[in-house]
């Protein structure tokens, strides 16, 4: 091409065209080089508190699993050094360990999480507290490191959640208050959450097949996870000890993936099973969450340490909200807290792509899914804890940890995401996070020496 011929397909571009209404003045003209209006604007301030990290451990079956007689601090151990092995943060870099527990005795499990911080290779200078917002724990503990972290009192946490079902079984210890029978919000906190979960079936109208249905869902769609190799991201296999309950020898094996997930459950099999705890009620021991053992960590920092560090983030934590409710029906929490947290975050409940809602019974993840006119084709698009067990402590780090990978998996078709689930004695916990347009997924970029005419949104 001769400079003529340049110099006149420059001045086509310059050039206004012939139509000189208000409207046409200003027109865009082709240009193969690009601009800077084509690359995608980000709302990311180096504040943000992302995840890096976000591992658990198998879940298994209470005292009959192959975590039965794993302590807590053991499983601890194994979940926070695969996070710093597998991230390269150094462990003396982590300002805090939160770690969400119920079922253990609050002094001994703190003890227990401090003995786990050392087993994983942490020096004696990070700290470890433990937070106990019953079964929202483990979320509790994720939303506790964010806030530490925006309101810099340190630049990187690990919030965790460990359950030992099979050694720590739910039991009240001690007296009893007799003003506690004078109030009927009191009376409520005492309810066993299987009459709980009876008293939303039968206010709400959700029918015992409408139960068994949604926990056959639950099973397929973990079953197909499992086979498709959707967990092994996230699950960190624990090499233990099991002890045979007839001999009491003890054999080593190694645990890799969760225990509880029924392929072949069916409507008809599960109809055959007895309702727990009402005479001619409707919640059973198949349409309500497993009781399991297992323990996982979501390792968290600001989005400038995360950059200096060039690790990839899984997403950011945008908002979170606890939320009270009658005691009595305390299974709705979820259809409360879910819009709070959403409204928090500055959007919408059509916004959300994804929720990891907590299974703890049927009845009420059905309650809330129909209350809050969720897409169930959004919701625990892996399974839910009548499959894949609901260890209390742990569950809120799992779900997120779940929620992630998966948001990962999609890619840009999933921006929005939604952990939550309902608490004992009347509440309601929710999270929202963002991957989408807010992650870096170019980490691995090589940095330009000089400007080469690069977009003015190039970073150099």
């Amino acid at each position: 091409m001769s400079h003529v011929d340049r110099i006149a397909r420059i001045s086509g571009h310059l050039k206004g065209t012939e139509n000189t209404t208000p409207q046409a003045a200003i027109q865009a003209q082709p240009c193969s080089l690009g601009d800077s209006s084509g690359y995608e604007r980000q709302n990311a301030a180096l504040d943000d508190v992302v995840i890096v990290s976000a591992l658990r451990t198998p879940m298994t079956k209470a005292k009959r699993g192959g975590l039965k007689d794993t302590t807590a601090d053991d499983l601890m151990g194994v979940v926070l050094r695969a996070t710093t092995e597998r991230t390269g943060v150094e462990p003396e870099a982590v300002g805090d360990i939160v770690v969400g527990s119920v079922l253990g005795n609050s002094s001994q499990r703190a003890v227990e999480c401090r003995m786990a911080s050392f087993y994983a290779g942490f020096p004696e200078v990070v700290p470890v507290h433990t937070v106990n917002r019953q079964c929202s724990s483990g979320l509790q503990a994720v939303a506790s490191v964010a806030a530490a972290i925006k309101s810099g009192f340190y630049d990187i946490g690990i919030a965790c959640g460990v359950e030992t079902m099979s050694q720590n079984p739910m039991s009240w210890e001690g007296g009893m208050n007799p003003r506690a029978a004078t109030m009927s919000q009191t009376q409520g906190c005492l309810m066993p959450m299987g009459v709980t979960s009876e008293n939303v079936a039968a206010k709400f109208g959700v029918g015992r097949d409408t139960q068994d249905k949604f926990a056959v869902g639950s099973h397929k769609k973990a079953a197909a996870a499992q086979r498709m190799g959707k967990f092994k991201d996230e699950i960190v296999p624990v090499s233990t000890k099991v002890k045979d309950p007839k001999t009491g020898q003890e054999h080593p094996i190694t645990v890799s993936q969760d225990d509880g997930i029924r392929g072949n459950a069916s409507f008809e099999s599960l109809s055959k099973l007895k309702p727990v705890f009402k005479k001619n009620g409707t919640t059973t021991a198949g349409n309500s969450s497993q009781v399991t053992d297992g323990a996982s960590a979501v390792l968290m920092m600001s989005r400038r340490e995360a950059l200096g560090r060039g690790l990839p983030i899984l997403g950011v934590f945008r908002s979170f909200a606890a939320v009270g409710v009658d005691p009595a029906i305390m299974g709705i929490g979820p259809a409360v807290a879910i819009p709070a947290a959403v409204a928090k975050a500055g959007l919408s409940i059509d916004d959300i792509d994804l929720f990891e809602l907590n299974e703890a019974f049927a009845s009420q993840a059905t309650y809330c899914i129909n209350k809050l006119g969720l897409d169930e084709s959004k919701v625990n698009v892996n399974g839910g804890a009548i499959a894949l067990g609901h260890p209390l402590g742990m569950t809120g780090a799992r779900c997120t940890a779940t929620l992630l990978h998966e948001m990962k998996r999609r890619g840009r078709a999933a921006r929005f995401g939604v952990v939550s689930m309902c608490i004992g004695s009347g509440m309601g916990a929710a999270a929202v996070f963002e991957r989408g347009a807010e992650v870096d997924s170019l980490i691995n970029a090589s940095t330009a020496s000089v400007q080469g005419h690069l977009s003015k949104d190039a970073r150099v």
